[in-house]
């Protein structure tokens, strides 16, 4: 199972939520970039970042940031975030990201994602399912729809989407624990790669949900935090592969 430090950019800086609430964030950084080379230098084999302005605006609002944290570090990027659109989302993977994080588009533009998916090819798209209460949540997790998360997976999963991101709203920032039912159930009925986010606090969260088969992990509070050591997590988790 990799692990996935995360890095979420709004105004330039690196901060963290509270189940997606912009109105209850806690400062970490003012350099994204440093952030990045710290994640690097302990050990991450890929970052994952999020535009936190774009996802409510639409717009890439910290594209240069990003282009610089994957000029700097030189480590695989998966980058979500307000890229709803084809242009933005070529820009992206022209740039050099690896993997974009698309989860407004999954549900307003399919084709879009099926494109992507022919053009790049899937190893380069993950959709994200994003749920409050099992139902999906969209444009910064702000509006909500009647649109389950077996029923979005399940219509990715047929046009092409081989990895999924699954984000339980409630848990997440809150380090109460991932949903663990969530995500096994994802792992059994799509038989897809999925990373799980939201709610982990400790190495055994991580240990649990390598044995769910869960294919990554993103780690955001628990390691801003200190309540996670990024070196010690990916030295135990390998140590269990």
């Amino acid at each position: 199972m990799e692990i996935i430090p995360a890095i979420d950019i709004k105004n330039g800086s690196c901060v963290r939520l509270y189940q997606g609430d912009f109105n209850r964030q806690t400062l970490f950084s003012d350099d994204p970039i440093e952030v990045a080379q710290r994640w690097k230098t302990a050990g991450a084999t890929r970052i994952h970042i999020v535009d936190l302005d774009g996802s409510r605006t639409g717009l890439q609002i910290n594209l240069d940031i990003i282009k610089s944290i994957n000029y700097r570090t030189n480590v695989p990027l998966q980058v979500g975030g307000g890229i709803r659109d084809l242009k933005t989302a070529h820009t992206l993977l022209n740039s050099g990201i690896d993997r974009v994080v698309l989860g407004t588009a999954a549900i307003e533009n399919p084709d879009m994602i099926q494109h992507l998916c022919k053009i790049w090819g899937s190893e380069r798209v993950v959709v994200a399912l994003d749920a409050r209460e099992e139902r999906i949540a969209i444009k910064g997790w702000i509006k909500e729809t009647s649109v389950s998360v077996s029923t979005l997976a399940t219509q990715m999963a047929n046009i092409g989407v081989q990895r999924f991101l699954y984000t339980d709203i409630s848990r997440d920032g809150t380090m109460t624990s991932p949903n663990f039912e969530g995500v096994r159930k994802l792992v059994v009925e799509t038989n897809k790669s999925i990373l799980a986010s939201g709610g982990v606090s400790s190495l055994k969260d991580l240990e649990k949900l390598s044995n769910i088969g869960a294919e990554g992990v993103i780690l955001g509070s628990a390691l801003y935090k200190g309540d996670i050591c990024l070196e010690e997590a990916i030295s135990i988790v390998d140590q269990g592969q």
